[in-house]
C-alpha cells in the first residue's frame, strides 16, 4: 500500500521547518554555493550546516557537486525557489493582515473593551 499524498506532503513541509534550511534554500534560490560560501551567510557552525545540507539532500531538494577540494550545492528543482517566493507572498499577506488589525486595535479606543479590569481609564 502506498503513502497517501497528504502525509508525503506533511514529511515534505516538515524538512521545511528549520530556518537554517530555509535560509540555505533561500541562498540556492539566487545561485550555486560552496559550503564555505554559505557558512558566513548562514551564521552555523559547519558541523551543523552540513548536518541540515543532508537532510535537504535526503530530501531531494538539494544536490552537489564536487569542484575540486569545494562541494558546491544547488536547487534539485526550480520550483523550490518558487516555493520559497510564494511563501514570501502569503506571509506578507498574513503580516500586513495582522498590522492593519493592531492599527485597528491601537486606534479604537472607545469601544466596551476599554472597561476591562485592570486597564487604566483615560480621562
Amino acid at each position: 500500500m502506498s503513502t497517501p499524498l497528504y502525509r508525503l506532503k506533511a514529511e515534505f513541509f516538515k524538512t521545511l521547518g528549520h530556518p537554517v534550511r530555509i535560509r540555505v534554500l533561500e541562498l540556492l534560490s539566487e545561485r550555486d554555493h560552496a559550503v564555505s560560501e554559505m557558512l558566513n551567510e548562514v551564521g552555523v557552525e559547519a558541523a551543523h550546516l552540513s548536518q541540515q545540507l543532508a537532510v535537504l539532500r535526503r530530501a531531494g531538494l538539494v544536490s552537489a557537486r564536487r569542484e575540486g577540494s569545494a562541494v558546491r550545492y544547488s536547487l534539485a528543482d526550480p520550483g523550490v525557489a518558487e516555493l520559497l517566493r510564494v511563501a514570501r507572498t502569503i506571509l506578507t499577506g498574513v503580516l500586513a493582515g495582522q498590522a492593519e488589525l493592531l492599527a485597528d486595535l491601537r486606534s479604537d479606543g472607545d469601544g466596551p473593551d476599554d472597561a476591562r479590569p485592570g486597564r487604566p481609564e483615560t480621562p
